[in-house]
């Protein structure tokens, strides 16, 4: 298995895992986050491709590798997916055309300005003779942007994922932090980004649902930059360092971490309400405001939940290279880089 770097271009940072190892018993060999430009990139788009080129030479000089292979993945927006059932044994050449016919139906686009893929799931539930196939397909420009920009700073793409699918494959790592690895328990997976706050559900350790609404870190920097006539950049360097005036926990970090609390509670609401399961046994948090000091407390107290901080690394082995106080810090926004990184080992 040829090593394999995970890449994320989120639309605040790009991130990079190398793991090494296989059959369960991982190890990470580095990571690195580099901070992007304000606005470089915009809904999933990347708006500077100059600005992400100078990015992504930056992260992976930090990696300290020889590795230039990544896999890379799009953001859930940007991809249409949907389960069919085809008849079990039918040659590859077949699938692809029955493909092409199912995709024609629901996707909006001519069907030359997409790239479509496909997976076998397995056997269709119930019925042995059909197998469960997922289809993934997403416009070429969106593809073509992400691609150009990687290999523009030197980077080889052998593998183009999804975001949601990177998150899963982290996530059946990061269930070790459950009682019982989260098996036959229904948990809630919430992600908070910048921008996006990204809610998945699984019960059994499948996924069952997913939803994103707009609420993120962005506020908190918006909040700062307000209250301490930073730049928004400035404001960014500053709430990541935590050099900020006596103070600030109590003004700016307390408010804006009860609001991050309310929109959890109202997440956890709406799946309950909206689905056949009448209780989340665990609260997941994921993204780079999961680092929040005492978020984790604050929403399993309001929410009367087990809540945990997502860490992918933790029954891994890690390199000396890795600052222990800094992953315990990050892991929690390593997520689809991390499940981008498994991809070596299927």
């Amino acid at each position: 298995m040829p090593p394999l770097i995970g890449v994320d271009i989120s639309s605040t940072a790009v991130k990079m895992v190398e793991l090494s190892g296989g059959a369960g018993a991982y190890q990470l060999e580095n990571y690195s986050i580099v901070p992007l430009v304000k606005d470089s990139v915009v809904d999933g788009h990347i708006a500077s491709l100059e600005q992400v080129g100078v990015v992504l030479s930056r992260a992976w000089k930090l990696l300290s590798t020889r590795e230039r292979r990544v896999a890379l993945a799009l953001p859930t927006t940007e991809v249409i997916s949907k389960k069919v059932l085809m008849q079990a044994g039918l040659r590859e050449h077949e699938m692809e055309l029955q493909v092409e016919t199912e995709a024609s139906q629901y996707i909006p686009f001519a069907l030359d300005d997409v790239n479509i893929d496909f997976q076998v799931l397995g056997p269709a539930p119930g019925d042995p003779s059909d197998v469960e196939v997922i289809i993934a397909a997403s416009r070429k420009d969106n593809i073509e942007d992400r691609v150009g920009v990687v290999e523009e700073a030197g980077l080889k793409v052998v593998i183009m994922d999804v975001e949601t699918y990177a998150t899963e494959a982290a996530y059946e790592l990061a269930s070790n932090q459950l009682a019982n690895g989260g098996r036959g328990q229904t948990v809630m997976i919430v992600d908070i980004g910048a921008v996006k706050m990204r809610v998945s559900a699984l019960h059994d350790n499948q996924f069952i649902y997913s939803r994103e609404q707009t609420f993120g870190g962005y506020q908190l920097t918006q909040e700062i930059q307000r209250q301490y006539g930073l730049t928004f950049e400035n404001a960014e360097i500053s709430k990541r360092k935590g050099d900020l005036p006596e103070g600030y926990k109590t003004a700016v970090l307390e408010p804006f971490k009860q609001s991050l609390v309310l929109e959890v509670a109202r997440a956890l609401q709406l799946f309950v309400s909206s689905s056949q399961y009448n209780k989340v046994d665990h609260i997941m948090l994921a993204g780079g405001c999961a680092a929040i000091p005492g978020v984790d407390v604050a929403v399993a107290e309001r929410t009367r939940v087990n809540t945990v901080v997502a860490n992918p690394f933790t029954n891994m082995s890690v390199s000396s290279r890795v600052k222990q106080k800094n992953l315990a810090a990050d892991a929690p926004s390593l997520m689809i880089a991390c499940g981008l990184a498994l991809r070596r080992f299927n």
